[in-house]
């Protein structure tokens, strides 16, 4: 059975039995211990004995006009385990701390091009808005292009 629950900031040694697709990248030891350092970071993992087979990221914050939200950064679970409603779980974790911890409202953003990940968020509640986001990256730390005031702001960091 695969048992769903929200990480303790103690608790990072978890991440030292990965299933291959979960994450992105392979977990690195200095973001690790960042992520669990701050207590605004909530990471709920699926494991499947003392492997995690998926988790769910996020952010709660506040901001001087709005109550507490949390962002929902990503889900992920292993290929070896999707199709169980393990995403679902992992959101429903990840979104009770949330709303423990004074969150008023989440939010993801998803692709159009993911219905997989459309259709889990609908089906853990979640409720399109409609609006079309555009988003923008920033490279911070790169040599600035003309008129790249991300770079200028990495220069002006140095100085």
């Amino acid at each position: 059975m695969v048992d769903v629950r929200v990480l303790e900031s103690y608790e990072a040694r978890v991440l030292a039995n990965v299933a291959p697709g979960v994450f992105d990248q392979p977990v690195d030891a200095r973001w690790c211990e960042e992520f669990f350092a701050d207590a605004r970071h909530h990471l709920a993992v699926a494991l499947d004995g003392d492997q995690v087979v998926g988790m769910a990221s996020g952010v709660h914050y506040v901001h001087p006009d709005k109550p507490p939200e949390l962002w929902i950064n990503e889900v992920g679970v292993a290929p070896t385990h999707e199709g169980r409603g393990i995403g679902k779980r992992l959101l429903a974790a990840l979104l009770a701390r949330g709303a423990a911890r004074g969150c008023e409202e989440a939010w993801v953003l998803t692709s159009r091009t993911n219905p997989a990940a459309q259709r889990m968020y609908q089906g853990a509640g979640g409720v399109e808005t409609g609006e079309q986001p555009v988003m923008f990256t920033f490279r911070l730390g790169e040599p600035a292009a003309a008129g790249d005031v991300a770079g200028g702001a990495a220069r002006a960091a140095e100085a």
